[in-house]
């Protein structure tokens, strides 16, 4: 059983989805998604009085987007980022109280975050994606404490960003990993 840990609003989960997906059929290996809520933060505007920390943290986050755009360029998929990033707790939320293959709400979660924009956060929009994707209604209102423990649980197993990969006891950060985590599987 792979393990994957994703956050809807963390651009490197969404581009993480297709490959690991393929993965798993060409493997054969289960895939247990689990929720985690991560921090993202909205690319600093240029100031006049910008110091060389304050450059530096903006070129990067720059750079970080660019390179997520050109990633999702490849695989084909519309990726928009907010000049502020939404919530996506709710969202996470029902996610975990999903009962059978999370995969089409996940799917939803995804498309209405990097394409619309939407704010996962809001649990009208949860309940719209769910009751779309033909899953049961579920209060993500109510849910937020399974996701919050969820969370506490990976933090003390060492997670603390998303993509995390977890198969045997090993941890990888980053679908780049992917080759390493096929060849734990093999062997």
């Amino acid at each position: 059983m792979l393990t994957v840990y994703i956050d809807f609003k963390a651009p490197a989960s969404y581009l993480a989805l297709a490959p690991t997906l393929v993965l798993a059929e060409e493997t054969g290996t289960a895939i247990q998604w689990l929720p985690f809520s991560t921090r993202q933060f909205a690319i600093p505007e240029k100031q006049p009085d910008e110091t060389v920390g304050d450059s530096h943290r903006r070129v990067r986050a720059l750079a970080r987007r660019d390179t997520h755009l050109h990633y999702a360029q490849i695989q084909g998929l519309e990726m928009r980022f907010a000049d502020i990033p939404a919530g996506s707790d709710m969202a996470l939320a029902a996610m975990s109280a999903i009962d059978g293959d999370p995969l089409p709400f996940m799917r939803a979660a995804f498309a209405a975050y990097w394409s619309d924009q939407a704010d996962l956060n809001d649990p009208q929009i949860v309940t719209s994606l769910l009751h779309i994707c033909s899953i049961r209604y579920i209060d993500p209102q109510r849910e937020l404490a399974t996701l919050h423990a969820i969370r506490e649980g990976a933090i003390e197993g060492g997670i603390f960003e998303t993509p995390f990969y977890k198969i045997d006891d090993q941890l990888f950060l980053g679908h780049e990993h992917l080759p390493w985590i096929r060849n734990i599987i093999m062997n």
